[in-house]
């Protein structure tokens, strides 16, 4: 049976973004319900990875060290929220070092997709940003769009014409939540499940 997996953005879309970068445990925080809801999501049997463009490690404004402190204390607050994130996969590199990795490219996508061993064609993927919704999108995702972060500006308007087609607008991550566990997927999978009568 396919793993039930959700992709998400980091910065703007679980925890506040910043325009100069988020640098520390001490500059991570978390977004209102963000937490909440990726625990809610877990309850309900799906797998959560993050996606996360961070080129403030290419562009030495903090250290590999520093990341994983921020990394830790995303952890130690979900566990407290009773939820878990599965792994972090991350773009270490600044625009200029020209990778496959870095988001809108899908290459953080590919290693995801390799990791579970499976084609992630139509698994969901939630950001704040255009860019995180184009590399879903090459892989075949089902695109999300939250209005926090850089999100925010969209808010209450329709999506531009260069967002990939589909691609489903939420107020938040917890908005995001309600609206994927309304889904009737899980009836269904039940339903082929009993269905040798």
């Amino acid at each position: 049976m396919q793993t039930k997996l959700v992709i998400l953005d980091r910065d703007g879309t679980i925890n506040q973004d910043s325009d100069d970068y988020v640098k520390s445990a001490d500059e991570w925080i978390a977004l209102p319900g963000a937490l909440e809801a990726i625990a809610r999501l877990n309850h309900a049997g799906w797998h959560v990875v993050v996606a996360s463009n961070q080129s403030g490690l290419g562009r030495g404004l903090f250290d590999v060290a520093a990341l994983n402190a921020m990394h830790s204390k995303m952890h130690k607050l979900l566990a407290v929220a009773g939820g878990r994130i599965d792994a972090v996969f991350y773009c270490p590199h600044s625009p200029e070092e020209t990778c496959n990795c870095r988001k809108p490219l899908p290459g953080l996508y590919e290693q995801i997709g390799e990791r579970y061993g499976m084609d992630l064609k139509g698994v969901h993927t939630v950001g704040d940003s255009l860019r995180d919704l184009q590399a879903g999108a090459a892989v075949g995702c089902a695109t999300h769009l939250v209005h926090t972060g850089k999100g925010a500006k969209l808010k209450g308007q329709l999506l531009p014409v260069d967002f990939p087609q589909g691609t489903l607008a939420h107020t938040d991550l917890s908005a995001f939540a309600d609206w994927l566990l309304a889904q009737p997927e899980s009836a269904a999978k039940a339903s082929k499940a009993g269905g040798k009568a």
